[in-house]
């Protein structure tokens, strides 16, 4: 069988630290100084979808919402240029009919084709429920993963393993409030999925890890890493790269409501393959995990029950 050339992947590992630190302070920075932009699922707020036969003057509809006492209203162009997004904070469902009216007023010849494709309304005590209970899911499938890792591997494993799943969601967020991206509950889910996704990569990494620490002898832990990344990484390419294929054609073809849900993923992906590798392996070097770290302790006549 011919022998697998081994990659140097921790030759890397510096400058792999330094711009994982940098990502992950950058992300900080413009969560704590822009915060993240959400959605109407949690903050409230009225949103109406309306298709025109023609393309629409966005200024004109901003200024005549502007006069019944919406000035921050967003509006938007969606898919087709005839195809409007406006998004307000507050209202009720009233407000939606009002609104609708005074557009249809204000284009009486497009009156009878204006097509409403959608009006949603969420109140401020309902979003603030989901901003509660999404915060607490993203914590608490953090605290499970920790106590699986540490019952499957070992506690520095662990660490490890949590400290990469933070990684990659600071710099998910961190994207997402960059370039001021909604964050609805689509995005939320796709966090999730990046937890998911990035933890079976990390699980795939330390197992066979664990299973070159216990098979090799005389071999540094540098080498040994090299060695088990070596090993996986053809594995970890293609499962990374048919889901990238999948998650594009989304983004381009799966409409409006799925952009913020595949570009999550997209970056989440991309991250969390660099995060297994480059993280979660070279936290374990850090931590400075060796053999006996792995092996079951035998017991002694002196520890065993009479």
């Amino acid at each position: 069988m011919k022998k697998q050339h081994v990659l140097n992947y921790m030759k890397w590992r510096h400058i792999a630290t330094f711009i994982s630190a940098v990502l992950v302070i950058f992300s900080l920075f413009s969560l704590a100084l822009k915060g993240l932009n959400w959605g109407l699922d949690f903050t409230g707020g009225t949103l109406i979808e309306l298709q025109f036969k023609n393309t629409p003057l966005i200024k004109t509809i901003r200024q005549d919402l502007s006069q019944l006492g919406y000035p921050d209203t967003i509006v938007q162009q969606i898919g087709s240029s005839n195809i409007l997004n406006i998004r307000m904070t507050g209202g009720d469902q009233q407000l939606n009919q009002n609104v609708i009216q005074q557009i249809i007023e204000r284009y009486p010849d497009d009156s009878d084709s204006i097509m409403i494709k959608r009006t949603e309304y969420i109140g401020p005590q309902v979003g603030e429920s989901l901003k509660e209970q999404g915060g607490l899911g993203l914590l608490l499938a953090l605290a499970l993963i920790t106590l699986y890792i540490a019952f499957r591997f070992q506690i520095k494993f662990s660490f490890g393993a949590l400290i990469s799943l933070l990684h990659d969601v600071v710099i998910v967020l961190g994207v997402f409030s960059f370039f001021h991206l909604t964050c609805d509950l689509n995005v939320l889910a796709a966090i999730l999925s990046v937890i998911g996704y990035s933890l079976n990569d990390t699980i795939v990494v330390y197992d066979r890890i664990r299973e070159n620490y216990r098979k090799l002898r005389n071999i540094d832990s540098i080498s040994i890493m090299n060695i088990s990344l070596t090993q996986i990484f053809g594995r970890t390419v293609a499962t990374s790269a048919t889901t990238a294929v999948v998650l594009v054609s989304l983004y381009f073809l799966g409409g409006d409501s799925l952009h913020n849900f595949s570009l999550a993923l997209l970056v989440g992906i991309f991250v969390g393959t660099y995060s297994s590798i480059y993280i979660a392996a070279n936290l374990l070097l850090l931590l400075r995990v060796e053999r006996k770290d792995l092996l079951i302790q035998p017991v002694s006549e002196h520890d065993a029950p009479s």
